[in-house]
Formats: structure tokens, sequence, C-alpha cells
């Protein structure tokens, strides 16, 4: 099974002597535009998520620095998709906010998510799954992660 709706987009460094330049994200190859940018930092170990949107949400995750484990889950069909991506993999992944999506830094790392709606705190569109649910479980590198406390009840 394969999780519908992924778009998988390889990024390309342009590396020299003062570092690299990697083009992001284009919008003209994205299904839905984009509206927002958030940024985290998480040290090894965390897991965020597994998160859903109702509204329609969907999500471009890269890692800009370290490595991260992105685990996504089709609600209704139960096929799962994971990869590692990050300093050995530069990409990035589109994903459809009807799956639950989250990752796990499998080092410390600065995370993108570029997101196709405003967040709105008065009526926040995050469900959560979770991240031991059974079809996801044994995709995690870490039986006792650092979980936020919302993580934790979901």
């Amino acid at each position: 099974m394969s999780v519908e709706g992924i778009v998988r987009i390889p990024l390309e460094r342009f590396e020299d002597e003062r570092g690299w330049f990697c083009e992001l994200r284009r919008e003209s190859i994205l299904p839905n535009p984009t509206v927002q940018t958030n940024v985290s930092f998480s040290r090894q170990g965390v897991i965020r998520g597994l998160h859903f949107h109702e509204r329609g949400q969907d999500d471009l995750f890269a890692c800009l620095q370290g490595t991260a484990r992105v685990v996504v889950l089709d609600r209704a069909t139960g096929a799962t998709f994971t990869e590692d991506i990050g300093d050995e993999n530069p990409v990035a992944l589109y994903i459809p906010g009807r799956h639950a999506h989250g990752f796990e830094a499998l080092t410390d790392l600065l995370f993108v998510y570029h997101v196709t709606e405003e967040y709105d705190a008065a009526h926040p569109d995050e469900q959560g799954i979770p991240w031991d649910d059974p079809r996801v479980k044994g995709l995690w590198s870490t039986a006792t992660p650092t979980l936020s406390a919302r993580d934790q009840q979901a």
C-alpha cells in the first residue's frame, strides 16, 4: 500500500567553500499554495505528532539541519509512509493534511513546515493520534520519546 497524495521533492544543494544554497519551495509544483511558514528546533528523541487537519491544511516538511524521521498514516486505509530526511537525504515532503503525520528528531534538528492554511488560535485545526498507535509504533526509532503535553494526551 502507498499513501496517496504525498509529493517527494528532491532538494539540490549547491555547495562551495562558503557553505550551501538550496531552493526549498516552488509553488508551481505544489498541489496547493502555502501561506504560512513555521520553524522548530527539536532535540534528539523528540517526536512531534501525529497530527492531522480536518479542514485540509497540507504541510510541506523539510529538515534544514540534522536528520528527521517523517511518519505518515493514511487514516482511511491504514497505509503508512516513512522516510528519514535532512543532512544525508535532502528532500521536502508535501503531505495532505487528512493524513496523520509527524516526525522524530533522530539528531538535534532544525525543521521547517510550510502550510496551506494560517493558524487560527481561536479555532485550531489540529487533531491527534497517539505516536504509539499500533499502525505506526514500529516505525519510530525510539520507544521512549520526549513528547509535548498535547501529544501525550492524543
